[in-house]
């Protein structure tokens, strides 16, 4: 049964065929001549059809009713498997012609074989691509050394889930790209669990996922009860063209809602190097590591008991949402545009989420230099001591491509990583509490539900020309088909870690290069809202509570904080500029020299304000860097909402409420800090401006 998705995406097709043929079309709603399918220029259907090689593939995609969308304006990139390999397919099957497939095969190849958003290989040469194809399945595209094709050449290798291989790559056409394939791009129905029960590489591991009864919490898919109502699904619909602050974002809610996972998993040979070569070697090492910062809870032996030490580090490896290699931080691809608006010189880019084990948070870097790379639980700048002296490896995250097996499940993926991870006392005696997770952490909003993670809306792809799509532009208008800004949004209940009421609407932003976003993106709450947060676990003691928002505009509203449901404050009216007296904002320019500049900068943070950090800056359009960063801007400003205590086992909140009688009015949940008191209120080193 076709998804309603699916049928609009086809209605759509339909029409806009129809209004060519009739060559009427309205002057506002045009979305120009190229747009349209004609004779003169080459879809991805007419390349399909134009090509013998291909013909057995283009009647399998015509029986799935697929031919014609792929031959209107849109954006897609299609895996072409030639004749010989669908005869290789057929042959696997046991079958002579494609007429022996049944319409659900049919159906299974073709959504299989396309994602709807143009990707060149240019964009992704390695790790998983961040749209999912049209079966909802994660594709995975990895490079090797061709050594044997034309004797005494070395050649690139690119593949698809490590099997089917791109014979021809980046055939541009009018609605995206074509590599040709000489394989058929196959389907698993394996979970994370039962894909990792067939790695012997990590068979140590999985044991202990069995042992702790884990793998039965990697089990979920599809959330059965989620249903959008009567909601657009898709960005045809001008009622949801939300306004915020100068623009239109184009909203839609999402057709499903999965349940997915990712598992970070040392191998045999990692756990050999630390002497462990069986489950009870493992127990020891987790005891070793845990039963320290845990003391009470020592003597806990059952394994699924959450409090035991195996138990603690199985969960402490897994995240409860789908993580790509190039999505977990802000540097989104292998030439990353989005990472050039940071200093890292001076910043590592680095974003932190909680695990699956009990109050506990990894931390993801991605430095740059010698050591570029994704990284857990690292600590210092490219390969250098941090500002505060503190310098720590962690784990390094290993690549597609820099391993053998197909590592995608239907509801998650795993990496392999080349050293062991924890929220305890490492190996080495460093207490990753205490050492990695004392300093500032910098929590972009988009990443503060799992459910924003695993739906790719952070990060989400846009309709628009500029990086191919990746980016939103400004300036967009309330017309849905004119409007690039598509954007994610979810109905109360449809985002873990966050609760809010039905008047309440929150909508993940598109990455915007120049706008006054950090990281481009942020969450919009809108309406006479009022939600509440899980804040990522932090180690036991004091930790200030701070927003970063872009102040000034006369849509924004006037919110009052809760920490832990205490009131903080009076309410934050965010509709004042940073340069009017309510706030205050001076530049350090107009200050002088470094003494009045400090000065200032205590006198600003005593009254709850402090300037953007200096690691980032807006862009122009295309990427060009404009030079203006954050702490020179009067409208990007940290608003310090509060202190907690944490004990380190206790979860805390932020609650949000918008005081105005307004529906229109809206609050910008860019990024938030939490800082340890070690850090913001340390006498011998000053926290730093990046």
């Amino acid at each position: 049964m076709k998804s309603m998705k699916l049928y609009i995406k086809l209605m759509l097709a339909a029409f806009v065929a129809m209004y060519v043929q009739l060559s009427f079309v309205s002057c506002d709603d045009d979305p120009g001549a190229d747009s349209y399918y004609t004779s003169k220029a080459e879809y991805a259907a007419d390349f399909l059809k134009n090509r013998e090689k291909f013909s057995e593939f283009t009647q399998i995609v015509q029986r799935s009713h697929m031919l014609d969308l792929l031959g209107t304006w849109g954006s897609y990139t299609v895996f072409a498997p030639t004749n010989e390999a669908i005869d290789k397919y057929l042959a696997g099957k046991g079958l002579t012609s494609i007429d022996q497939l049944s319409q659900s095969d049919c159906d299974t190849i073709t959504y299989n074989h396309i994602i709807e958003q143009e990707f060149f290989t240019t964009d992704f040469n390695d790790g998983t691509y961040p749209v999912m194809n049209m079966l909802d399945r994660p594709l995975t595209i990895t490079c090797d050394s061709d050594t044997l094709s034309v004797p005494g050449e070395v050649q690139l290798a690119i593949y698809i889930n490590k099997s089917s291989r791109m014979i021809q790559m980046d055939d541009s056409v009018e609605n995206g790209v074509v590599h040709t394939m000489n394989q058929v791009i196959g389907t698993s129905n394996d979970m994370v669990a039962d894909l990792l029960s067939k790695d012997e590489n990590v068979s140590l591991f999985y044991s202990a996922l069995v042992l702790t009864h884990m793998n039965d919490s990697l089990q979920r898919f599809i959330d059965e009860s989620y249903s959008v109502g009567s909601d657009s699904i898709d960005w045809t619909n001008d009622r949801l063209c939300i306004h915020t602050a100068v623009e239109y974002d184009n909203v839609a809610y999402m057709e499903h809602r999965y349940f997915k996972y990712t598992a970070f998993v040392e191998t045999n040979d990692v756990y050999e190097r630390y002497g462990v070569t069986d489950i009870e070697g493992l127990k020891k090492l987790a005891a070793d590591i845990y039963d320290p910062k845990y003391p009470e809870d020592a003597d806990i032996t059952d394994p699924t008991d959450r409090r035991n030490s195996l138990n603690r580090f199985v969960s402490y490896h897994l995240l409860p949402f789908q993580g790509t290699y190039y999505n977990l931080t802000e540097v989104d691809g292998p030439n990353s545009t989005l990472a050039q608006n940071f200093n890292r010189r001076y910043w590592d880019i680095a974003d932190w989420y909680e695990t699956m084990m009990p109050y506990s948070t990894m931390k993801f870097s991605f430095p740059n230099g010698s050591e570029a790379g994704l990284y857990i639980n690292r600590r210092g700048v490219q390969s250098r001591k941090d500002a505060r002296g503190r310098k720590y490896r962690g784990a390094k995250v290993l690549s597609a491509s820099e391993v053998d097996v197909d590592q995608t499940a239907v509801n998650g993926l795993y990496y392999y990583i080349d050293d062991i991870i924890s929220y305890g006392k490492q190996p080495d005696g460093v207490d990753i509490q205490d050492y990695v997770f004392s300093e500032r952490m910098r929590i972009d909003c988009s990443t503060l539900s799992p459910d924003f993670m695993t739906s790719g809306a952070r990060g989400h792809y846009t309709k628009s020309t500029i990086e191919n799509g990746k980016y939103g532009r400004g300036g967009q208008g309330a017309i849905a088909a004119n409007n690039v800004n598509t954007c994610l949004g979810f109905k109360a209940g449809s985002a873990a870690n966050w609760t809010y009421t039905d008047a309440t609407h929150v909508h993940v932003r598109n990455r915007v290069l120049h706008f006054s976003s950090y990281g481009g993106d942020e969450v919009t709450v809108k309406g006479r809202f009022d939600v509440t947060i899980k804040l990522p676990p932090v180690p036991e003691g004091d930790w200030e509570v701070r927003m970063f928002t872009c102040v000034g505009f006369s849509s924004r509203g006037i919110v009052q904080y809760y920490i832990d449901n205490v009131p903080q404050g009076i309410p934050f009216d965010m509709r004042p500029g940073g340069n009017t007296p309510k706030v205050g904002w001076k530049s350090d320019e107009s200050l002088g020299d470094e003494e009045q500049i400090a000065a200032f900068d205590k006198e600003f943070r005593n009254r709850q304000w402090m300037k953007g950090p200096k690691a980032y800056w807006s862009s122009t359009e295309t990427g060009g860097v404009v030079g203006t960063d954050f702490r020179r801007m009067s409208g990007t400003l940290r608003k310090i909402i509060g202190v907690f205590h944490s004990d380190g086992r206790t979860d805390h909140y932020l609650r949000l409420q918008q005081k105005m009688e307004s529906e229109n009015n809206e609050m910008n949940f860019d990024m938030i800090e939490l800082c340890p008191s070690t850090v913001y209120a340390n006498p011998d080193i000053p926290e730093d401006r990046w």
